[in-house]
């Protein structure tokens, strides 16, 4: 059934199962079609935007002051937003904050995203739990004119992400170098100038700052596309090998992305370390098989079990597909798990510095538990230098 707002609804979301919820649109007038999530964190609603991991998503978001602190460059973590809409609760207020430069619906509309406001989002995550990422059509209109029947029909046409690999969308299309460090009071973004360790980084969909994470452990990165092959990634002779996050079915991506691992591992000793989709490529490359979650896990709040130290991460995530551990090869052991649901967070092989995780170490946003992971890998290169 619609949901009752004040004044005419400008927004429309339709579920694949002919459920409508109005609301109030702002950012871009259009019309799109996508999986729909929810994410539980509290702060950095724009880096969850603007993470190439939300391709071919919208993002409903449970907390519902949205858009209070507006928007700033410094907190893009690729050049534009990448997820196709935002949901929330109450319309964006005016930003208070020092370092704003523009409104949240000014930021969307100059990006061409769509945003809604002003519905019930308590309901519409628990549809996404029941119904496990629902495929939606999302319609602003200012002049609150609605299809709704084609809008059902377009979500249920939606063939949804499984089969889809979106990394190539997002990845870069040429090598470049990284050299740019965390930021940091009251410098901001300072550069890389003694880097003790070359990193390639295979671009699935990286975010800045998990590049700059990198840098800040001493690493000079230079960035290939997700399509690189063996060859090019040795040819650079890199002390250690790095695999980006990034969106989509991860068996569609591993297509290319599992044999160039593959060599990379029969041809050298180096370190690699990979993160989200990164963990999940090396997963399928060392033997083990991903598969489709329900509804994801997105937010700033997921504990996570490190098995070998007994620890407790509070992580950050944003995953759609997960690592069966029960396919894990010998050789290759679960290292961390989720304490929500018992699914895979973590591997390592046995005998090499090559692991991975599945939630987000560099924090953007999110809490710093898991930044170690980054001085593990630089650690793991210096120990190869000897």
């Amino acid at each position: 059934m619609p949901q009752n707002v004040s004044g005419k609804p400008t927004a429309c979301l339709a579920l694949a199962d002919g459920t409508v919820f109005y609301g109030q649109g702002f950012g871009a007038p259009g019309r799109v079609v996508a999986e729909l999530c929810f994410n539980t964190a509290m702060t950095g609603y724009q880096e969850i935007m603007t993470d190439p991991s939300y391709a071919g998503q919208a993002v409903t978001f449970t907390f519902p002051h949205v858009g209070n602190t507006g928007t700033t460059e410094e907190d893009d973590e690729a050049a534009d937003p990448v997820a196709s809409a935002m949901i929330v609760k109450w319309n964006p207020t005016e930003p208070s904050n020092w370092r704003a430069t523009d409104t949240l619906s000014g930021w969307l509309a100059r990006h061409g995203r769509i945003g809604m406001g002003g519905i019930d989002t308590r309901r519409l995550t628990r549809a996404i739990r029941q119904q496990g990422a629902p495929h939606v059509a999302i319609e602003f209109n200012p002049e609150g004119n609605f299809d709704l029947e084609a809008l059902v029909a377009e979500a249920r046409g939606f063939k949804g992400l499984v089969g889809l690999d979106l990394a190539k969308e997002v990845s870069c299309v040429q090598s470049y170098r990284w050299d740019e460090m965390r930021w940091a009071w009251p410098d901001g973004f300072k550069k890389q100038d003694n880097p003790r360790h070359k990193v390639v980084a295979i671009d699935y969909g990286a975010k800045r700052n998990i590049l700059r994470s990198l840098a800040s452990s001493g690493c000079e990165v230079t960035v290939l596309p997700a399509t690189a092959t063996a060859e090019e990634i040795l040819a650079l002779n890199p002390d250690g090998l790095f695999l980006s996050n990034g969106p989509g079915d991860p068996a569609a991506t591993g297509e290319y992305a599992v044999p160039a691992i593959k060599a990379v591992l029969d041809r050298s000793d180096i370190p690699v370390f990979g993160i989200c989709l990164g963990h999940q490529m090396l997963a399928r490359a060392l033997g083990a098989q991903t598969v489709k979650m329900n509804h994801g896990h997105h937010g700033a709040n997921h504990p996570v079990k490190d098995q070998e130290t007994g620890k407790v991460e509070i992580t950050s995530m944003n995953h759609g597909f997960t690592v069966d551990s029960q396919t894990l090869p010998d050789g290759v052991i679960e290292t961390h798990v989720s304490l929500f649901d018992g699914s895979n967070c973590g591997i390592r092989m046995t005998d090499r510095p090559v692991f991975s995780v599945q939630y987000h170490p560099e924090a953007s946003p999110g809490p710093q538990d898991s930044y170690y992971l980054f001085e593990r890998f630089a650690e793991a290169m210096e120990a190869r230098r000897g």
